[in-house]
This record gives C-alpha cells, sequence and structure tokens, in this order.
C-alpha cells in the first residue's frame, strides 16, 4: 500500500501456489487467499462460472463461482488506483530456444537445482514427507529429501483395489531403491463416502478433481505419522515435457503443414456421411483429418465431456439462456496466445501452466493438505528450476514423440529403470467402478444428482439417464460426469449451510 501514491499492488506467484481473490469497486477493495471470504462479496453465484466448472471441471481464473468476485490468474498482479483496478502480468512467457549447452553440464545443473529446491522447502520443519505416486516426479522428490536431511524419506502412497488404478507396485519399488520409511494407505468406498461432502466443502468454489480424495488421505496419514509439511512432485510433466498429449498433439501438427489447396480436396471426404468412415483402416485416417484439422488450442477439447454430450442435452433450456457456451474457446485462446513461443511443446507447456497446474493440480494438492493440517511446498516448481526449464532446447522436452527426455536422461542411474519406462497415473480415483459395485455410494451420487436437479442448471431427464443407463455401460467414462456434478451439489449444499448458520 502507497498512501503517497494513492495505490495498492497486489500479486501472486508464478504458478498461483498461493491464491488471491479481490473485489473492487469506486470506494473499496477487499481480498483474500478465499473467494468465500472475500468481504462484502455477492453471494449470487455467476451462471456463466457454473458452466465453466463444468466444461473445466474446476473454475478459471480470472473468474470465480461469486459474481463481482475475480481470482488473480498466476503469474498476475493488481494495481488499484485512482484510475480503478487493472490486472497486468509481472512474469513475462519467454522462452530460449535458441539456447544451447552440453548435455552433461546440464545434468549436473538440473540435479543440483532440485537438491536446493528440497533443501530449501524442508528448512525449518522437523519432520518433512512427501507424496509417493511411484511416477518420476515424486520418485525424485521423495529421493532427494533423503539425500538432503540423512535419513530415510518419510514417503506416502495410496493405493486402490481396483483394476487398473493401483500403482502401489512402483511406489514401493521407488521406496525400496532409496530407502523411504514408507507408508501405504488403500482407498476404500466407505473413505469416498466418509469424506466426499468434506472434501467437496472444503474448496472456496466447486472444484471437480477427483484426485483431491486420495490426496487428502494420503496427507492425512503424514499428519498423524508426525509430519508438519509435504513435497509434492507436481509441475515436472508441465516443465518438461512428460504428459501423453504433448507427443499426441504433436502428430496432429502435422496436419497443419498440409497444402489449404490439398486439405479443401481431402476435408469434405471425413464428414459424418462419409462411406469412408464406413472402411476399416480409413476410418482412422478420416478421424485423423478431423482432428488434425481442429487449430490449437480448441483441439485439447475435442472430447470435452459436456460437449460430447450436447449442453442442450445435458442443462436446462433456463440455464442455457443465461451462458455464452462459446466463453471457455475464447478463454482458452487467450491464454493460449499470451505465449509466443516458436515451437508447440512450450506454448502447451505454458498453456498447462495455468490450466492444469494454477487452476487444477496445485488447488488439489493445497486443499488436502490444508484439510490434513500441514503445508506443502513443491520443489519442482522454483523459480530457479523454471528458469532452468525455460532455457532449454525445445527437442530436450519432446524429442520426436519422446516425452520428458531431458528429465529422464538426467536422472537415469538416479531413477530405477522401471519408473523411468513406466506410464505415470498418479491418485486416480476409480469412482465410476466403485459407484457401480456400492451402493452406498451409488446411493450418494444419486441423492446429489437428482437434489441438483431440482436448482434449474441440469435436466432431470439427463439425470436419470446418466444414473440408470451411461453410468453401468460405461463406468470409467460416465463416472466423471456424475462425480463433477456431486461434487457441485455438495458444494452447494455447503454454502446454504454457512449461509443459515450466519
Amino acid at each position: 500500500v502507497d498512501a503517497r501514491r494513492e495505490c495498492v499492488f497486489l500479486a501472486v506467484d508464478r504458478f498461483a501456489v498461493h491464491t488471491l481473490c479481490y473485489r473492487a469497486d469506486e470506494r473499496t477493495l477487499a481480498f483474500s487467499d478465499r473467494a468465500d471470504c472475500v468481504q462484502g462479496g455477492s453471494k449470487e453465484f455467476d451462471p456463466q462460472a457454473i458452466f465453466d466448472y463444468l466444461y473445466f471441471h474446476m473454475i478459471p481464473a480470472p473468474r470465480t463461482i461469486f459474481q463481482g468476485v475475480h481470482r488473480l490468474p498466476a503469474a498476475h498482479a493488481l494495481l488499484v488506483d485512482r484510475q480503478g483496478a487493472r490486472a497486468i502480468r509481472h512474469w513475462p512467457l519467454r522462452f530460449d530456444e535458441n539456447h544451447r549447452q552440453p548435455f552433461a553440464a546440464s545434468r549436473d545443473t538440473f540435479r543440483q537445482l532440485i537438491r536446493d529446491a528440497v533443501a530449501e522447502e524442508v528448512s525449518g520443519h522437523p519432520r518433512v514427507g512427501a507424496f509417493l505416486s511411484g511416477g518420476t516426479d515424486s520418485s525424485t522428490v521423495a529421493g532427494m529429501l533423503g539425500q538432503v536431511t540423512g535419513q530415510a524419506a518419510p514417503a506416502y502412497s495410496i493405493g486402490f483395489e481396483a483394476e487398473g488404478y493401483d500403482e502401489m507396485a512402483y511406489a514401493r519399488l521407488a521406496a525400496k531403491h532409496f530407502g523411504c520409511e514408507h507408508h501405504e494407505y488403500y482407498v476404500t468406498p466407505a473413505d469416498l463416502l466418509a469424506s466426499i461432502p468434506a472434501v467437496a466443502q472444503h474448496h472456496d468454489q466447486p472444484f471437480g478433481n477427483s484426485s483431491a480424495l486420495p490426496a487428502y488421505y494420503c496427507a492425512k496419514m503424514a499428519h498423524a505419522d508426525g509430519c508438519t509439511k509435504m513435497l509434492a512432485g507436481d509441475g515436472g510433466d508441465e516443465l518438461f515435457g512428460g504428459n501423453t498429449r504433448y507427443a499426441m498433439q504433436r502428430l496432429f501438427e502435422f496436419y497443419q503443414s498440409v497444402p489449404n489447396g490439398l486439405r479443401k480436396l481431402i476435408e469434405p471426404m471425413c464428414g459424418d456421411d462419409s462411406v469412408l468412415r464406413r472402411i476399416p483402416g480409413l476410418k482412422q485416417a478420416t478421424g485423423y483429418v478431423r482432428h488434425s484439422r481442429v487449430p490449437m488450442p480448441d483441439r485439447l477439447q475435442s472430447f470435452n465431456l459436456i460437449m460430447q454430450l450436447d449442453p442442450a442435452k445435458v442443462l436446462s433450456a433456463d440455464f442455457l439462456a443465461q451462458i455464452d457456451l462459446g466463453e471457455p474457446s475464447r478463454h482458452m485462446q487467450a491464454t493460449w496466445n499470451e505465449c509466443r513461443a516458436p515451437s508447440l511443446i512450450n506454448r502447451m507447456l505454458a498453456y498447462d501452466w495455468r490450466y492444469t497446474l494454477a487452476d487444477s493440480d496445485l488447488p488439489k494438492v493445497r486443499g488436502a493438505t490444508e484439510m490434513a493440517g500441514l503445508e506443502v511446498g513443491y520443489p519442482l516448481l522454483g523459480d530457479r528450476l523454471t528458469d532452468f526449464s525455460m532455457a532449454l532446447p525445445a527437442n530436450w522436452k519432446l524429442r520426436r514423440f519422446k516425452l520428458r527426455w531431458f528429465f529422464k536422461e538426467a536422472l537415469r542411474g538416479y531413477l530405477p529403470d522401471e519408473i523411468l519406462t513406466k506410464s505415470k497415473k498418479g491418485f486416480g480415483l476409480p469412482f465410476g467402478v466403485w459407484a457401480n459395485r456400492n451402493p452406498a455410494l451409488k446411493q450418494l451420487a444419486e441423492d446429489s444428482l437428482n437434489s441438483l436437479a431440482t436448482r434449474g442448471i441440469v435436466r432431470p431427464d439427463f439425470i436419470h439417464q446418466l444414473i440408470t443407463e451411461h453410468l453401468p455401460e460405461h463406468p470409467g467414462y460416465y463416472g466423471e460426469m456424475v462425480w463433477i456434478l456431486m461434487m457441485l451439489e455438495q458444494w452447494l449444499r455447503g454454502q446454504e449451510e454457512r449461509c443459515a448458520a450466519g
């Protein structure tokens, strides 16, 4: 606050590890780390924010669910003076794609930067634990934690008794390799029943990342074990090119180099009614064309859940009349345009720093650890490591179709080979599978969705079809829609209870 200049300056860090929400008018500036705690903020819900939640499974900044309350996007600041309030980006997205350096020197620098970042996070805490999924990021952090402290690192892992979801074997492998003090917990349907309302209502606005619940049980286990802080491996994929969609989009991007004249000949043959789509082999080729012709970043949401289901069949007519279905696309385009890096991989990384990290994964981990009474640190998102990643050659992140090439090669010999070659899943939740098998869990979901249907947002006939037909037929796919609708209803109930309590 600068009284002489009559201005106020507020800012959040590069990845919005810590959030800041605010309300500003001609006379007042109010702010808080939570959207639901901004003093004098409206309790009226923004219909567009609800649709954004159904689209993204979270509400991207700067919008919040509360009308008139905004959230600063990552790497942004708010300047308030006599001219009003305006948000500005304080950290430019500048990648150095022409920088060349010897691999060995880069490897050594990289390892030292991770070690330094872990040491900084550990300082001042008597017992620090690490999330351990068995992937490259969490395994790296857990291993460095043991090296920094000189003791067996307390590492905490979540498992599921569901085929295709449990990765405990890799977590055990990493724990054994680094000599961790390993703790395991298997989340059950009963845990979901006990915790879904609390997890939903802990967040300051609707939040649909289903990994929030297993992350909470992981943090809860660490707190009971005497930890005061947890280290998370978030950021490795988004700084060094580890998500499978990066390789997939490179494949689709090849089509953009096809001459326009040839594309005009090809694309009419790939429509819904094309006979080619009924011929094995050619069907896949037409699918490639149909998908590739969509420009970035809209292509990233080509299979968006609510858009695939058709908003007109999901949402009530009255609710549809209050929203703009094209707003998420414009939001994504504006985010995409913030980064002018020449390479596709770096533009995708910068895009994910906003949607995957700042608006989804970090709130998930932050909420889980807050509920458990712990602090959390993200060593892989430190400023020095981020700057280092932005100066790496683009093809060290995605080499042809090989993901995070540099990260893995730099840690070869440090991480077990089995972990370097595995595909990471993290703490994914088999909710749809369990909801079909567990009557009590299915009843909670059904009650939540039927209650939501009375609020005028979602069509009752869609809810009925979703529960009785879609979920039993395809639990993995439709379980995600059930989850985000259930978490929305549970959050709304929590708000009603808070208002009733005064």
